[in-house]
């Protein structure tokens, strides 16, 4: 009797997914309510190019930044937990060890079970702390290339989101008809990327998509307003 192999296919690329999402929802609200708020006091396209441009500039490597230190705060917190685990293991061992039985207690599993594999945890140091860290802590060893990744995936993310509501003024030369063209071409990018954005992460990306458009549309719209009233 031939039997199938079961794969199971996990999304394994939140960390990514979330720093794009970052990137993108500001980086398509915040240059898009500038060049709004620009386009009614200033006729030309040239100077909201220019000035939506250097806010884009500035937006996206303040984003990448804050993604940067963010990942790097992560990675700091975990070792130092991790050193602190393994300093318990060293000083208070039977008290770790009753935390890695409690962990498997709530398993309901029998106690000569739970005696055996206790045991085998703390037989070996380093897979002692690791198993602390991942099921007393939560917390997973973070990739040493993760704080650069993240702020290159936030920054870029923001550079190609602020570009698309600007991308009208490059070729309508009216203020107001770019203004329309823009906002249109917010919506349907919010729409777009709510929808791969779901196609990801949950089972119904056009929910996700209208969603991300309604959000997106408020926030857009609210910044538009706090433009204007500023202007």
């Amino acid at each position: 009797m031939l039997q199938t192999s079961h794969v199971e296919k996990h999304f394994s690329a939140s960390e990514t997914i979330r720093d794009i999402v970052i990137g993108m929802s500001d980086g398509l609200t915040v240059p898009f309510a500038l060049a709004a708020g620009l386009s009614g006091a200033v006729i030309s396209t040239h100077i909201i190019v220019t000035a939506v441009l250097a806010e884009v500039a500035a937006g996206s490597i303040a984003m990448g930044l804050g993604g940067y230190l963010a990942a790097r705060t992560d990675a700091e917190h975990f070792y130092s937990e991790r050193a602190r685990e393994e300093k318990e293991t060293r000083e208070i061992p039977e008290a770790e060890v009753e935390e890695v039985a409690q962990i498997f207690r709530a398993y309901q599993l029998k106690p000569e079970i739970v005696k055996e594999v206790v045991n085998a945890i703390r037989s070996d140091r380093g897979r002692w702390v690791d198993f602390m860290m991942k099921f007393e802590l939560g917390l997973e060893q973070p990739d040493p290339k993760r704080a650069v990744q993240s702020a290159l995936t936030i920054a870029l993310s923001y550079v190609v989101g602020g570009l698309i509501p600007l991308s009208p003024y490059f070729f309508i030369k009216t203020a107001r008809s770019a203004l329309v063209a823009s906002v249109l071409a917010t919506l349907m990018a919010l729409f777009v990327f709510g929808f791969i954005k779901g196609r990801f992460t949950v089972a119904k990306p056009l929910r996700s998509a209208w969603q991300t458009l309604t959000i997106g549309g408020i926030a857009a719209a609210a910044a538009f307003l706090i433009a204007k009233l500023v202007q």
